[in-house]
């Protein structure tokens, strides 16, 4: 029945929506590797009369390293496509007015370098990887718990992600640490969060029942864009789980084997 209501909605489609991470490619230490069929799917699509944007939660690199990998795997991508939470954070920031004590991975410090960070008035966190370390996070705790009215900004608010070697834990599982210990809710900035999700929907020129959200977070990826009245189909590559499909509170409007099917189902209704 939901798969149902995903194709027939393709035919009305207008912009397509693409996680990155687990979806076009499998991350590991030498960069990651493409999952099969993904750089045709997305030559594909490009190639069609959609409007085709890159939606990720990735914070350990900028966007010109990040896609630059992706060009070097293939991939017909460019900086202007791609949305994620960093350059967000940082014009949130700079319409407050305030000075972020940094909890991200080194890859990503130089999104923030227009940004005063001295004496900081809040945190932001990201997907530190192994600056993980109880320093780092106490450090962020300190500067929390020090505030009269603590701020803390979270890009994503995801639990795992893959990698070639198995799952590792996302940022969101860190989120909830500072959360708890500082008796703050954290501003999560990027997916699910439905402004993010606009900033890609105005910027096709598409509104979002003329949208589908492909991806491999069940959660964030597909009910974010649920959420803000999109269809998401979720891929069976990167983090997906079959339990997934019995998820209590989140069912698809279709599941896909990989971004190759999905792209085959949807130029197929579409005549293309």
């Amino acid at each position: 029945m939901a798969a149902t209501s995903w194709e027939d909605s393709v035919k009305c489609l207008k912009g397509v929506i693409l996680d990155m991470c687990g979806v076009l490619y499998d991350a590991g230490e030498d960069g990651g590797t493409p999952i099969p069929g993904s750089v045709e799917a997305v030559k594909r699509l490009k190639a069609s009369d959609l409007q085709v944007r890159f939606c990720t939660n990735e914070t350990q690199a900028t966007r010109e390293v990040f896609v630059a990998k992706l060009q070097r795997m293939g991939f017909d991508i460019c900086v202007s496509e791609v949305f994620s939470p960093a350059p967000a954070a940082v014009a949130v920031l700079k319409e407050r007015g305030l000075r972020p004590h940094l909890l991200v991975y080194d890859g990503v410090v130089p999104e923030f370098d227009s940004v005063e960070k001295a004496n900081p008035n809040c945190v932001v966190i990201g997907d530190a990887a192994e600056k993980f370390s109880y320093q780092n996070l106490n450090d962020a705790f300190r500067v929390l718990i020090g505030l009269e009215k603590p701020v803390l900004f979270s890009l994503g608010r995801g639990k795992y992600y893959k990698e070639d070697e198995g799952l590792n834990l996302d940022v969101g599982v860190y989120m909830k640490a500072l959360e708890y210990a500082c008796d703050v809710e954290a501003e999560v900035i990027g997916k699910p969060d439905p402004m993010f999700f606009q900033k890609v929907l105005d910027d096709m020129g598409v509104q979002s029942h003329q949208t589908v959200m492909i991806g491999d977070d069940l959660v964030n990826d597909v009910g974010g864009a649920q959420h803000c009245g999109m269809k998401g189909v979720q891929v069976r590559t990167g983090k997906y789980r079959p339990s997934d499909e019995k998820h209590p509170t989140v069912t698809a409007d279709g599941y896909v084997d990989n971004l190759a099917e999905a792209v085959e189902t949807i130029l197929k209704l579409r005549g293309q």
